[in-house]
């Protein structure tokens, strides 16, 4: 029996598709480092790396376009804008006993109600969708570029506005900590 052109089927993976599983277990594992971390400076870089392996995975699936857009719109400004709010709002680095509610079942009950909804859910959408293999490439730039601008443009900018509101926020919150802070210190100075 040759080796050599035996097709390749579920039982004989293909190097990309190795890659592939290995990168989602890796994504997955910093995923679940990022959201059960007690440091919040190391879950914001726990989910750059997640981030980064979402972006590789697009690559490996030959969707360049969404893959930039995962690493300039996510790692890029998401992450950044998290770290920028962090340290305006003077968040504590080290270890914090208040970034723990102690409701650890509860969220995994919901987390793996979440997960096995979203399953049921695509799976359900695309039962009977066969994909063609050798027609246009979906994930082509041009594809994906006429979905977005067509279809999603208003989320696209609703995501911006919502981020722009995050980082007032955060400058708001640092001004009135600093502001309570003077007001403190001058009080202290006159007695």
């Amino acid at each position: 029996m040759n080796l050599n052109n035996a097709p390749s089927g579920f039982l004989s993976p293909t190097g990309v598709e190795i890659t592939f599983v290995l990168v989602g277990l890796a994504t997955l594992g910093a995923a679940v480092l990022s959201v059960t971390t007690r440091q919040i400076v190391h879950a914001a870089l726990w989910l750059v790396v997640a981030l980064g392996g979402l972006a590789i995975e697009y690559l490996l699936l030959t969707a360049e376009f969404i893959a930039w857009v995962q690493v300039l719109i996510y790692v890029g400004s998401v992450v950044v804008l998290l770290l920028f709010g962090l340290m305006l709002t003077r968040a504590p680095i080290g270890r914090s006993p208040d970034a723990d509610s102690e409701n650890r079942w509860v969220a995994l009950a919901v987390a793996a109600a979440a997960a096995v909804t979203l399953v049921w859910v695509v799976v359900d959408a695309f039962r009977c969708t066969w994909i063609n293999l050798h027609g246009v490439v979906q994930g082509s730039s041009r594809a994906t570029g006429t979905s977005l601008f067509r279809h999603w443009v208003l989320p696209f900018e609703a995501l911006s506005v919502l981020l722009l509101a995050a980082l007032v926020g955060a400058i708001v919150l640092s001004r009135r900590h600093d502001d309570a802070t003077r007001a403190i210190s001058s009080d202290a100075k006159e007695n």
